[in-house]
């Protein structure tokens, strides 16, 4: 490990010197790409020299022993010293752990009713709600891609999009199956049921991760559906992209204009031919390094939110909360960050082994 973190010093020495050099901050496109892996290396940086200031105080310390009047206070700062060493280590080595390169995405979420029928729309809608309430605490902006409502408010499925720095690394561990048992609004009887909804969050792909063959693509255009009233478009705007290869379909009709649909739905089709192909790498991988929480897994029940109990558990890691109300009006961190916790777990255990 230590051998990695001198080369990762070396490695920001070097860059700090070229960052600062006025013949490389002319090259701006360079200058940018070194920026941001100098940033990138800081935080490991700055806690290895760290480190290594802690083993520079116990040496110190052990010479300042010899001397009868500095004795004391030198075995108080080397007991310091060697307290915070093992703390550290611990740091460096999450922060050697790589980085997911999708962290810092935008992404593009689908929720999909599942078993349950309207009330099953009706819980899509109540995540939708979730994610838009907790997109908005961290500045985030949501746009609706694509939607299909039902009559009661609720939605059989519904594509938006979150933007906003590290949207993907807080967001990506909500892929799976959503189940609610609570009594709907629907039920006059006041028995309990069970519904699901599905959610899928990819990271938003830009153009050059993925090439797509214009040939391969069939565009379909129609009139957009929805609640009705000055939203429903009475020209033909709505587009729908058919992914000819793989049968893959991206759609977009919140947009006026067909141009922008397009260019929506396009985002979307890139997104999930990405997902395709990155599953099928962590495929190959799973073996290697198979993380328990999981990021991609849309059949997996991932979450339970029982309303008569007031709690939330997610199954992965056997987390629960007790406040519904406030989780789902997006006070979504303490889960998340325990997700996070969990996974840099076993992927340290995967990385030691």
């Amino acid at each position: 490990m230590f051998d990695k973190l001198e080369e990762v010093e070396k490695r920001y020495d070097e860059l700090t010197n070229l960052i600062s050099n006025p013949e490389v901050i002319a090259r701006n496109q360079e200058w940018q790409k070194l920026m941001k892996e100098h940033a990138e290396m800081e935080n490991i940086v700055n806690k290895y020299r760290e480190y290594k200031n802690q083993l520079k105080i116990i040496e110190d310390s052990k010479t300042l022993m010899e001397d009868k009047e500095l004795k004391e206070l030198a075995e108080m700062e080397m007991l310091q010293a060697k307290d915070k060493l093992p703390k550290i280590e611990e740091e460096l080595k999450i922060l050697l752990i790589p980085k997911d390169p999708n962290d810092d995405k935008n992404i593009i979420c689908e929720i999909r009713a599942g078993a349950g029928g309207e009330e099953a729309a009706l819980f899509a809608g109540t995540l939708f709600r979730m994610y838009s309430m907790y997109a908005e605490k961290k500045h985030w902006k949501v746009e609706i891609l694509n939607e299909n409502e039902t009559g009661l408010g609720g939605y059989k499925e519904i594509t938006f999009m979150i933007t906003g720095k590290g949207a993907y690394s807080r967001l990506k561990f909500e892929s799976g199956v959503h189940r609610v048992q609570r009594v709907p609004d629907t039920e006059s009887s006041g028995r309990i049921h069970t519904s699901t909804a599905t959610v899928a969050v990819l990271p938003e792909v830009e153009d050059v991760e993925i090439d797509i063959n214009p040939s391969d693509i069939k565009m379909e255009v129609y009139r957009a559906s929805g609640a009705g009233g000055q939203h429903v478009n009475k020209t033909s705007s709505a587009v729908r992209l058919i992914h000819e290869p793989t049968g893959i379909v991206a759609e977009c009709q919140t947009e006026r204009s067909q141009v922008q649909n397009r260019e929506y739905a396009m985002r979307m089709l890139r997104t999930k031919l990405y997902e395709i192909e990155q599953k099928k790498i962590d495929d190959e991988l799973a073996k290697e390094r198979k993380s328990q929480v999981g990021t991609g897994d849309r059949s997996e029940k991932i979450r339970t939110y029982n309303y008569p109990q007031g709690r939330i558990t997610d199954h992965r890691i056997g987390f629960s909360i007790y406040q519904v109300d406030d989780f789902l009006n997006g006070n979504l961190d303490e889960m998340i960050d325990n997700l996070i916790a969990n996974d840099r777990a076993e992927k340290l255990k995967g990385h030691e082994d």
